[in-house]
């Protein structure tokens, strides 16, 4: 144990020119948050609930146009009606194609949660089951393949092109937002019309500009990841044109009526707190990233990223090579969790994926990524994707616990 915590206080030291600016990352974009409180007017008015219909809901309504302003886009649809990020990607998706379009990933093939969404893996209510094309363009050295993206835009008439940022449970890195906005722009030389759609899961408030802020057309992203930071119960977001808004509201709602209805049930409240709290919450889970990346680098093991490189997201994989190291230190941030601490995650057959997964989550919001969690497929290299805290001491004793936890039968 000595041992450790000496590793862990040569470690702080070694991280401290990170954290700085990490800091000053969570108030650039905490003044963002609150200058569109101010803008607006928050009061306890907007904190009101519906329920039935929902019609006329101020403090939903006016969410959604702080959401809009925080995130630099024309029009925002901020739900508790989307049950996930897949869920909100799905809904934009059949929002926004029709039987015969195409759709193009140029950042390889989607997120495991998407496979039988978009028809990778069959099923009758697949997009691919309504007539709609998939193509995609695997990236190159962890950057777009402008080469093929380009050929392919001058050979084909493509409805939608979507990006994910974050990796998934892939080997590639994150995509940093100056790479986003140079793809945009040389797809923007060859079709103006296209729609962009961006995958922004975990990775809001970890840069200054936003996906539609460098050209996307639409972007989306998860409640019980960063935006909603710790506090929001469930839900997503949607951002983008106005437009584009109005047909994803359709979808998620019912033709004719779209954002008119749809009951805030109590949750006005917890979505504002969450966004307010969400600059710091986000700096937490990246100081335990960088930390968590430094001190297991330190142990002997591969981490993605390194300690000193650029953050686009909350994700730190660690590569174990070693199935039961990752089980173990799984289990270790189990162990050191809020909730379900006794717990004993074992790898099993997880809905939507194709692997066995083991997930270690002792969180407060069933699924919150935001959290303290650590997850991976059970397939080589056997990585340890781990991500959130909700403070950073918090988020370091779960590393300590994961570490110990792995060396208690050596």
């Amino acid at each position: 144990m000595d041992k450790i915590m000496n590793l862990v206080e040569e470690t702080e030291k070694e991280i401290q020119e990170q954290i700085q600016e990490i800091d000053k990352n969570c108030m650039i974009n905490s003044k963002k948050v609150l200058d569109a409180f101010r803008h607006y007017e928050i009061s306890e008015t907007h904190f009101q609930s519906t329920t039935g219909y929902g019609y006329g809901d101020i403090g939903r309504d006016t969410i959604e146009k702080v959401f809009a302003e925080v995130l630099g886009s024309e029009d925002a649809l901020v739900r508790g009606q989307f049950i996930s990020g897949t869920h909100a990607l799905t809904v934009t998706l059949f929002g926004l194609l029709r039987p015969g379009d195409t759709m193009l990933s140029i950042t390889g093939k989607p997120y495991d949660t998407l496979d039988e969404v978009i028809g990778i893996v069959e099923n009758e209510s697949s997009l691919a089951s309504f007539g709609i094309k998939y193509e995609q363009i695997d990236l190159i050295d962890d950057d777009f393949d402008y080469q093929q993206i380009t050929k392919a835009l001058q050979e084909k008439k493509y409805k939608l092109i979507e990006i994910q940022r974050s990796k998934g449970y892939s080997t590639r890195k994150s995509i940093p937002i100056e790479k986003v906005e140079k793809v945009i722009q040389q797809i923007r030389k060859i079709s103006q019309d296209v729609i962009i759609m961006v995958d922004n899961c975990y990775c809001e408030f970890v840069e200054e500009k936003t996906p539609v802020e460098v050209g996307a057309t639409v972007m989306v992203g998860s409640l019980i990841k960063n935006l909603g930071g710790g506090i929001a119960p469930n839900g997503a977001y949607v951002a983008g044109t106005h437009e584009v808004i109005e047909k994803v509201a359709e979808r998620l709602t019912v033709p004719g009526e779209g954002r008119e209805v749809g009951p805030s049930l109590g949750m006005n409240k917890d979505l504002l707190q969450g966004l307010f709290f969400a600059p710091s919450v986000v700096a937490s889970s990246l100081k335990t990233a960088v930390f968590t990346s430094r001190i297991l680098e330190k142990l002997g093991y591969l981490v993605e990223p390194k300690y000193n490189e650029k953050r686009v997201d909350i994700v730190q994989n660690i590569i174990f090579q070693d199935k039961e190291k990752l089980i173990k230190y799984c289990q270790g941030i189990q162990s050191a969790s809020p909730i379900d601490s006794n717990a004993l995650p074992t790898p099993w057959d997880m809905p939507g994926y194709t692997d066995q997964v083991i997930m270690a989550a002792g969180t407060f919001i069933q699924g919150s990524s935001i959290e303290l969690s650590c997850d991976g497929p059970i397939r080589e290299p056997y990585i340890a994707y781990q991500q959130g805290s909700l403070t950073y001491e918090y988020g370091k004793l779960g590393v300590i616990s994961a570490i110990l936890n792995m060396n208690s039968e050596e």
